[in-house]
């Protein structure tokens, strides 16, 4: 049976059904989450089972993440670098994807853990290296159930609502992930910047300040 040939039988097992593909698909993606979530939105007849539908994928994604982060917390750095290394290639997670995730999230953990999980492809492993550098799991789950629903619901609300026009998911989802990845992208870089400005302004000031003093 194809993957894709799963999703009918998720769908019709309704909102456990939507938990189990969400968790399932942070292993083995099934098919891009964007069509997944857009297909499941489709299927829900009222706001009410969208809210179901919304809390469901994001537990299940949630879930599996928290099951990254323990994988790559109990094997620790260097079986980590080795598995990927080996193993990464088969899941289009090389080792040279795996180490820029490290380093990124050695500058920024929050903020990277967040936005990744909008970016695909590093969504599904992204806690493996945060298992590795121990972060913390608190601080892990928020930003990442954060980052889940901010990927989630926009694909989910957007089915539900083309649910009887025939819109082809496929084209649909792409076009929004590309948008959303974008003003995440701009979001990101536009607070970067007026970061750095506030303390260019600060560091002037504090350098007045001691001319001054002198």
């Amino acid at each position: 049976m194809e993957p894709s040939a799963l999703l009918p039988l998720f769908v019709n097992l309704g909102v456990p059904g939507f938990f189990a593909a969400a968790f399932a698909e942070k292993f083995i993606p099934i098919v891009p989450s964007y069509i997944m979530l857009m297909l499941f939105g489709m299927s829900v007849a009222d706001d009410i089972t969208l809210l179901s539908a919304i809390l469901a994928t994001g537990a299940g994604s949630l879930a599996a993440s928290l099951c990254w982060y323990g994988i790559g917390r109990g094997l620790g750095e260097r079986r980590v670098e080795c598995a990927v290394a080996r193993y990464g290639r088969y899941v289009l997670f090389g080792l040279p994807t795996y180490v820029r995730l490290a380093e990124a999230y050695r500058r920024n953990r929050f903020w990277v853990t967040l936005v990744g999980q909008t970016v695909p492809v590093a969504r599904i492993y992204l806690a493996l290296p945060a298992g590795v550098l121990r972060l913390r799991p608190a601080s892990f789950a928020t930003a990442a159930g954060t980052g889940i629903l901010v990927w989630n619901t926009p694909f989910l609300v957007l089915g539900h609502a083309l649910r009887e026009t025939g819109a082809d998911p496929l084209e649909l989802g792409f076009r929004v992930s590309i948008a959303l990845v974008t003003a995440e992208i701009g979001l990101v870089a536009g607070t970067k910047l007026l970061h750095r400005r506030r303390r260019a302004s600060l560091d002037a000031a504090a350098r007045a300040v001691s001319q001054e003093a002198r």
